[in-house]
């Protein structure tokens, strides 16, 4: 069994700016916590200080049980990599060592063929045998059958680049809950799994007796997996020991309370200093006041020297205006609508003011449809067209935004929209993106940065139909619940790819792409559409 505990650690980003102040916490053997808190406020930060990959100013961490790490991308570890290298990335230290050691002892064979090279080499083989590299690659042969359909060896060179998102986070899922690590720090393991992936997630987290500590915005995979939640906000953590359904109401009350701590202070404080003047004012006209007045004196500085109370964490006021306007009554038609190699011919219509929401696996195709309504030349057959007045505007799930690369947010919607910097500034506050963030590059910004950012070019485009690729993966939780707001007001069509099944309860119809590639329209949601899993 393992455990977490971090103590009065202390982390200031590179250009200085306070990140994590005196933060302490402890997730003990079992259990399962959830990391939650704005974008931007640590979450990630935090976890990569727990795994070692940053340095605390102050503080200190310690584990137990052997550490495994899922690091928000998964699939960045180097150009040309293969599935052997991120189920590696993934293994003991120990293994990763030996592994090492042993390719270089085998690309010396390649070069000489000598008695010390072949020495070494028997020596890199024993060191791997040693640390269990061997006993590992039986695992990730149950890893690769269970993600990939395909045994190890067959799929073990094959590049990650070009297994799915879904495929990578599973995988590596796979390989660290079945391993020998009995700590687990999982950065956002959700993100690019379909429901029936989340819903095998949430039954392993149960299962596991492995502690686990998690950062997710699944407001669903909270609810059902984690029991305990550790909010990061204003640079500190506080923890609520239930589960995610009592979060809400127990983050109301916590605040409430610190808001009466402080308003007691703040009248405690008043009431000294009003005592201290008036003291003040008798003693210089009476000698016999003196005592009392520096008494009173001692005891403000002493009431001041312990400070006030910590203050209630400033809730995020995100306004988002998203207007859109009248158009046909036919928002879409699609007739014999095919997508080459993805998906059978369908035919369907959406009418204008409808929410449709598009479900099913990953890879079905459901990303490419939004592509092709947002004008993208994507390879189909059939007839797929937009309504009158009908302007499409397109959010994409992997933000690749070149587009916005080396630009700022200010910059950005100063020049995709002719505002003056005071209007795009105001209008970047709406989104909580003012201040030092809009001064910052697109791509230094947060997952839910970027994503909120481009919910803001979507509102300011004036699009009347809202093509939206999964636009709850990275937004926390209270901007995604400031999303459903703002689309609740929205005056247009909104037809969103999503795997969120929180988010989902607000839409009107639900349009279903199969596993078998037939495409159906449904009145709830249908979340068992599971990936057809065939061997390579």
């Amino acid at each position: 069994m393992g455990h977490v505990e971090v103590g009065h650690l202390v982390y200031v980003l590179p250009d200085g700016r306070p990140l994590l102040d005196d933060v302490s916490f402890r997730v003990g053997e079992g259990v399962k916590a959830a990391l939650v808190g704005p974008n931007g406020a640590g979450k990630t930060t935090l976890l990569r200080l727990i795994a070692g990959d940053l340095q605390p100013i102050e503080g200190t961490v310690a584990n137990s049980g052997g550490l495994g790490v899922m690091r928000q991308f998964v699939g960045n570890i180097r150009d040309g990599s293969t599935v052997h290298d991120l189920l590696l990335s993934v293994a003991p230290p120990a293994v990763r060592r030996a592994a090492d050691r042993l390719h270089r002892a085998e690309l010396a064979m390649m070069e000489r063929d000598d008695e010390k090279t072949q020495m070494r080499y028997a020596q890199a083989i024993t060191d791997y045998t040693d640390a269990g590299g061997y006993d590992i690659e039986v695992l990730w042969d149950t890893c690769t059958v269970a993600g990939l359909g395909a045994p190890y060896d067959h799929v073990k060179y094959r590049e990650v680049n070009t297994l799915s998102g879904g495929e990578q986070k599973r995988l590596v899922l796979e390989a660290l809950l079945r391993g020998p690590d009995q700590t687990l720090l999982l950065d956002e393991p959700d993100n690019y799994l379909d429901v029936p992936g989340k819903i095998w997630l949430e039954e392993r987290l149960k299962e596991t007796p492995k502690t686990v500590l998690l950062v997710s915005h699944d407001r669903q995979l909270l609810a059902n997996a984690a029991n305990r939640i550790i909010t990061v906000e204003s640079g500190n953590v506080w923890i609520h020991g239930g589960g995610f359904a009592t979060y809400a109401e127990a983050r109301k009350e916590r605040n409430e309370r610190l808001d009466e701590l402080r308003r007691r202070w703040d009248e405690e404080h008043s009431k000294l200093k009003r005592l201290v003047v008036m003291l003040k004012q008798k003693a210089s006209y009476n000698d016999g006041m003196a005592p009392a007045y520096h008494a009173a004196q001692t005891r403000l500085r002493r009431f001041e020297d312990v400070g006030p109370p910590e203050a209630a964490p400033k809730d995020q006021l995100i306004q988002m205006r998203l207007r859109g306007g009248r158009t046909g009554k036919r928002a879409v038609m699609c007739e014999n609508l095919e997508l080459t190699g993805l998906m059978k011919p369908f035919d369907t219509e959406i009418w204008y003011g409808e929410r449709i929401a598009v479900l099913g696996s990953n890879g079905s195709g459901k990303s490419h449809f939004l592509r092709l309504l947002a004008g993208e030349e994507i390879r189909s057959t059939g007839k797929a067209a937009l309504g009158a007045r009908v302007v499409p505007g397109h959010f994409a799930q992997t933000h690749s935004r070149p587009d916005l690369q080396g630009r700022t947010p200010c910059e950005i919607v100063m020049t995709e929209h002719a505002k003056l910097k005071n209007e795009a500034m105001k209008a970047l506050a709406r989104y909580e993106l003012a201040g030092t963030i809009a001064e910052q590059r697109f791509e230094t910004l947060s997952g839910g940065q970027q994503a909120r950012l481009q919910i803001l070019l979507l509102e300011l485009s004036g699009a009347t139909l809202l093509l939206l690729d999964e636009p709850t993966d990275n937004l926390d939780l209270a901007s995604a619940e400031a999303l459903q707001e703002g689309l609740a007001g929205f005056d247009g069509t909104v037809i969103a790819v999503t795997h969120d099944r929180w988010f989902s309860t607000d839409f009107d119809r639900f349009l279903v792409f199969g596993s078998d590639g037939r495409v159906y329209e449904s009145p709830e949601p249908v979340w068992d559409e599971s990936r057809v899993v065939r061997p390579r």
